[in-house]
């Protein structure tokens, strides 16, 4: 009769409007996927099978499907807000229960270190070893350093630079006096750092040689400079202070390219072979730096292969070294990889971990448990686990979030259809209704 089917139907309309109303009331929900109603007509069951002129017996409620579409993304400038963009789910665990999986990137920062999100389950992902190396294997809960980073002591320093070839020789009577410019052609500095992470202020001074004074003499052209150095004042490879040695002694071709770079003795004697590899070693003693610290003794290498002699003006385009002193953690940033980079007071950053992303064959099939997160089922089968833009999973960026993909204006329309759609079913039964009373009254 139209009762069980006008009853069905309203009963179907009454979970549609329960379905729109979430949907609407979770607009702005971070990471929020909308749900759309999907039914099935039903007709009873003959043992002979249905006939030709068989009416149905109403509505049912097949599923609620959950639309893993992409949201917006909504930059908010936060470092610990994270969106997914593209396919994938953020693990999350309390450490008991089932791993849980949500695409809600709010995210912060507990008292222990773990990066949590308001429920307090703990992001997972590769957690990184003390050298910032990623260790990949089974993901954990993401634990950020609290430790500052290490010192390290300078063992290389590079220095890429151009003498001007239109300097003249300098008259060095003594050899080179470091308080007269006018008893060498340039100089430039560079801060290196002991084992303890102390400060060393390394001179260089680049005194070009009088070829007078070289037997026996070089060809035509080829021209030398001697490289002096000094440390917090105190000079480099010299026995005697006031007798300072050069640290190098540099031999440049006539086309002015990458020098031979001899190294010399602590009584001035010039190595005849030159560097292979245009390096020479920089032992540098105990000094006592700006801040009066007495430093430990280092033995850098240092990289003069790299220098030209071109007719243009003294020029250095590259000084590095690989030494740093001591720092704390001062923040955070994630990569879109999801490698999170720890950065530290002394301008040095490192991995700090991994986020492990997870994606399913079949995301419908996952159970929605409520404050954004779902649970794997059978129906959605085993996730496949990986890092962040390898394979299908999405890239992620940091300072944003993803917002609900919940179309509002088609929710609006949705609804009022739904309405009318109740309305009818409501209809079906009052006509029934006053078709069953005039067969009442039936005399």
């Amino acid at each position: 009769m139209a009762f069980q089917q006008g009853l069905s139907g309203l009963n179907a309309t009454s979970k549609n409007l329960e379905i729109i109303g979430n949907n609407v009331a979770n607009a702005s929900t971070f990471g929020f996927k909308a749900s759309r109603a999907e039914f099935s007509d039903m007709y009873a069951a003959a043992l002979n099978g249905a006939g030709a002129n068989s009416i149905g017996i109403g509505v049912n409620l097949a599923a609620v499907a959950q639309q893993f579409t992409q949201g917006n993304i909504s930059v908010t400038e936060n470092a610990m807000d994270l969106a997914i963009n593209g396919a994938g789910f953020f693990q999350v665990t309390d450490g008991i229960n089932p791993v849980m999986y949500s695409r809600n990137g709010q995210f912060k920062v507990d008292r222990q270190g773990y990066i949590v999100n308001n429920q307090g389950l703990q992001l997972m992902g590769y957690p990184a070893d003390g050298t910032g190396a990623i260790m990949p294997g089974t993901a954990v809960a993401l634990q950020l350093p609290t430790a500052g980073v290490n010192p390290q002591a300078t063992g290389s320093i590079v220095i890429e630079f151009n003498l001007d070839s239109r300097s003249g020789p300098v008259d060095t009577a003594p050899a080179v006096n470091f308080s007269d410019p006018t008893t060498y052609n340039n100089a430039t500095s560079l801060t290196v750092y002991d084992a303890l992470g102390q400060d060393i202020a390394l001179t260089y001074y680049f005194q070009k040689a009088d070829p007078s004074t070289i037997a026996p003499p070089d060809p035509v052209g080829v021209t030398r400079w001697n490289v002096f150095a000094t440390a917090n004042g105190t000079p480099l490879n010299s026995t005697d202070p006031d007798d300072p040695v050069p640290v190098a002694q540099m031999v440049f071709p006539v086309d002015g390219a990458r020098p031979a770079v001899h190294p010399v003795a602590a009584d001035g004697t010039v190595a005849a072979t030159p560097s292979a590899d245009g390096t020479v070693p920089l032992p540098i003693g105990v000094t006592t730096n700006r801040a009066g610290a007495l430093t430990t003794p280092i033995t850098p290498t240092l990289d003069l292969g790299r220098a030209t002699q071109y007719g243009a003006a003294f020029g250095v385009t590259n000084l590095t070294q690989d030494g740093y002193a001591p720092g704390q953690l001062s923040g955070i940033t994630i990569e879109p990889n999801g490698i999170i980079m720890a950065r530290y007071s002394n301008g040095q950053s490192q991995p700090a971990g991994q986020i492990e992303l997870a994606s399913f064959r079949n995301p419908q099939g996952l159970q929605p448990m409520g404050n954004n997160v779902w649970a794997r089922t059978y129906t959605s089968g085993d996730p496949i686990v990986g890092v962040p833009g390898e394979g299908n999973m999405g890239v992620l960026q940091a300072g944003a979030l993803e917002e609900s993909n919940v179309d509002l204006t088609a929710e609006l329309v949705k609804m009022i259809t739904a309405q009318r759609m109740y309305q009818a079913n409501a209809q079906t039964i009052k006509t029934m209704d006053q078709a069953m009373q005039s067969i009442v009254n039936l005399r």
